[in-house]
């Protein structure tokens, strides 16, 4: 199955409390980890991927890395999320495992297909809406081009995904959603991640 709830790491520090934390998530329901530490050395994230596997896979959930392949490959991840600069779609595929799962960013339905074609899994599409915890970002698409790729491959919808936007993304079409701001930045994390498992699975 392909998951529906990703939750995408934003510690300031790779250690103990960050660990705690993102148990903590995934007992609460998140069928996905996306690994994104920018600051952390190539030994620090290979060693935090193996420390995340080892929590949620036993749990049932997924493991992927963001932009870097071959560290998703040396930590025995469940998958990679490859942005437009990242190492193509199609090259990736060549050189994973079956059962691999491949995400592309994707922001309108031109890149959605190809992303398909190519042989990606998903798509992280988006963003849907403003961003707090990501800079640089182009201008948010909206929920018409959202519904416009989603036609071509299954969606996530990603950028200012909050509990009370979760509805609005699945009846344009997005096979889930992907959170950050929306759980680490919540007073209750795990609750946090809680409601929003339960509106995906409600819809």
């Amino acid at each position: 199955m392909l998951p529906r709830i990703h939750l995408i790491t934003h510690f300031p520090q790779l250690d103990a409390l960050a660990l705690e934390l993102v148990t903590a998530v995934v007992d609460a329901g998140v069928d996905a980890v996306q690994v994104r530490a920018k600051g952390a050395t190539d030994r620090e994230l290979v060693s935090w991927t193996r420390a995340v596997v080892a929590i949620a896979r036993p749990r049932g959930a997924s493991v992927l890395v963001n932009d870097r392949l071959d560290l998703a490959l040396a930590a025995g991840a469940d998958g990679v999320h490859l942005g437009s600069n990242d190492l193509p779609i199609a090259d990736a595929k060549a050189l994973v495992p079956a059962g691999f799962l491949i995400g592309a960013t994707c922001r309108h339905r031109a890149d959605a297909e190809r992303a398909r074609a190519d042989g990606a899994d998903y798509a992280g599409v988006g963003p849907v809406h403003l961003s707090s915890t990501k800079m640089g970002l182009p201008d948010p698409i909206g929920l018409r081009a959202l519904s416009a790729a989603a036609q071509s491959i299954p969606a996530i919808a990603i950028g200012g995904i909050t509990a009370d936007r979760v509805p609005a993304v699945l009846r344009a079409g997005a096979h889930g959603v992907a959170v950050a701001a929306a759980v680490w930045q919540a007073l209750d994390p795990p609750r946090a991640a809680k409601e929003i498992v339960d509106l995906v699975h409600a819809a």
